[in-house]
């Protein structure tokens, strides 16, 4: 079930103690169509690289390179007993890829993914974040909560830079939505698990800090953080000290722009940012900037 509403075959409602559940309504709809249980079962198959490669009639070495590349998009992942990581895709998006790129199952790679896979590209962590990212996105109930989906994904300085009210930092941790699965992953796999949870690719990072402030603005239009002297209000929490900053999060010398960088061969774009319900491209409340004066004050700030 938890991938079907992923891959948004599942409608979920909010429940109570802010757990998703599927309202009735949707399970009469999924009941009644055509074929069920098979059909729902087959749109919501995972398979690993293994039985990847079987589906599409590669090898798993070609199917791992074309992963990497961002030709496909895991959808889940877990650790196995011998603590590696294993990336699970939709069966039904890898045959819809088969049907439209047949000539990169077999013969030469092209040139142009080559030269990511020479420079070590590994798309499969970013391309899981911008689906969950996306995924959690639809599900907000409010601006508060899509800015702290957009927020999930930056590592506190990045965070601290967009959001530099204590306040509001406090009140985005507290709606802050978990990437993992409802069960989790056993502490024993966190070395592992915890780098995926956070964007580090420079322009990754710079489109997630946009989707942030998008949604802030509309978050503050609405109603603002709980400040001090509110505590009774739901929602409220004091803010708490800072996490120490994590090292290596794309901030620093040699950070490539996004607004610069040129779209490679099989690259794929991240999710669309967080655009809060209603907006416009120019819209926004008055004094602040637009999108295009927005890219440039966030794109200053990383090149500090």
């Amino acid at each position: 079930m938890e991938l079907g509403v992923r891959l948004g075959e599942v409608r979920t409602v909010a429940g109570p103690e802010g757990r998703r559940r599927v309202p009735v309504a949707e399970v009469e709809r999924l009941r009644s169509a055509e074929g069920f249980p098979d059909t729902l079962r087959e749109r919501v198959r995972s398979v690993t690289a293994t039985e990847g490669a079987a589906l599409l009639g590669t090898g798993p070495a070609r199917f791992t390179r074309l992963a990497k590349v961002g030709c496909f998009s895991p959808v889940m992942f877990y650790v196995n007993r011998y603590r590696a990581l294993v990336w699970l895709y939709p069966a039904a998006e890898l045959r819809k890829f088969a049907e439209r790129e047949p000539a990169l199952l077999t013969g030469s790679t092209p040139r142009g993914l080559r030269k990511m896979l020479d420079a070590g590209e590994d798309w499969r962590a970013r391309n899981w974040r911008s689906r969950r990212v996306a995924q959690l996105a639809r599900e907000a109930e409010n601006a508060w909560e899509r800015a702290a989906v957009a927020a999930a994904v930056l590592g506190p300085d990045q965070l601290a830079e967009v959001v530099d009210d204590p306040y509001e930092r406090a009140h985005l941790r507290r709606l802050r939505a978990s990437l993992l699965s409802a069960k989790g992953e056993p502490p024993s796999s966190r070395p592992l698990v915890e780098p995926l949870l956070t964007a580090d690719d420079p322009d990754e990072i710079l489109w997630h800090r946009i989707s942030l402030a998008l949604c802030l603005d509309e978050a503050r239009a609405e109603r603002p953080a709980p400040r001090p002297g509110e505590a009774g209000r739901p929602g409220w929490v004091p803010p708490s000290p800072e996490p120490a900053p994590a090292g290596g999060d794309g901030h620093g010398p040699g950070a490539e722009s996004a607004a610069g960088a040129a779209v490679r061969p099989g690259r794929a774009r991240p999710s669309a940012p967080v655009r809060p319900a209603g907006r416009t491209e120019r819209s926004g409340p008055p004094g602040r900037p637009g999108p295009r004066g927005l890219w440039r004050r966030l794109h200053r700030s990383r090149s500090r």
